[in-house]
C-alpha cells in the first residue's frame, strides 16, 4: 500500500498524529533527496547540479530531523531502527 501525502488525520487515532505527522514528513523529504538528486545527475550546468545537489543535502537532514522526533516519540520505531542497524552490521561484516 502506498502513502497518502497529506494524510487524512480525521482517520488517525489522536494518540498517534504526531508520528504520523513526522512519518509523512519523512516520506516528503526522502522524495525530494530522490528528485534533486536525479534532477542534478541530468543537468547539465555544473551551476544547477552543484544547486540541486546542495538542497539534496538539506533535505537529507531535515530527514535527520524528523527521524531523530520520531524515535522519540515511538519507542518501538526507536528499537526496531536499533534492531536493523544490527542486522544490517551482521550481514555485512
Amino acid at each position: 500500500m502506498m502513502s497518502q501525502i497529506p494524510i487524512n488525520l480525521a482517520k488517525v487515532n489522536q494518540d498517534a498524529v504526531d508520528r504520523e505527522i513526522l512519518r509523512a514528513g519523512l516520506i516528503a523529504e526522502l522524495d525530494a533527496v530522490n528528485l534533486y538528486e536525479q534532477m542534478a545527475e541530468l543537468a547539465q550546468s555544473d551551476k544547477v547540479k552543484a544547486v540541486l545537489q546542495d538542497i539534496a543535502k538539506e533535505e537529507k537532514t531535515h530527514v535527520g530531523e524528523f527521524q531523530a522526533l520520531l524515535v522519540r516519540l515511538d519507542e518501538e520505531q526507536a528499537a526496531e531502527l536499533i534492531k536493523g542497524e544490527k542486522e544490517v552490521k551482521e550481514l555485512t561484516e
